[in-house]
């Protein structure tokens, strides 16, 4: 069994909140179908307990787990929407900045044209 990553336990809280709000949220959906821990394990080809884990929002379980509970519910096509560049506004704050950055920084030819 691989050893788990301190990562996964060193979680922002409203990361961990996230995470369990998804387990959640997939436990429900597993059961307003009426399947029972056993068959969905077993059509996710994960251990019960890992199921059960996933359905806590546990950190220590693999992305592909929460990607197969959500391909079963057929909501795997919002994944990559998670992390779209649009929405990442860090990022976006770092590029505003940069440019502004370049603006101050004139080159001779441009000081000299003005």
């Amino acid at each position: 069994m691989p050893k788990p990553s301190l990562a996964a336990y060193q979680l922002p809280a409203s990361a961990a909140k996230a995470l369990r709000d998804l387990g959640e949220n997939l436990a429900l959906a597993r059961q307003r179908r009426k399947e029972s821990l056993r068959a969905w394990a077993s059509r996710m080809a994960v251990s019960v307990p890992t199921l059960i884990r996933m359905e806590k929002g546990d950190p220590s379980v693999g992305m592909g787990v929460y990607a197969t509970a959500l391909w079963l519910m057929g909501r795997h096509a919002a994944l990559p929407e998670v992390a779209v560049p649009a929405q990442d506004l860090n990022a976006l704050e770092q590029d505003i900045e940069a440019v502004r950055q370049r603006g101050k920084r004139l080159s001779r030819k441009q000081e000299q044209a003005l």
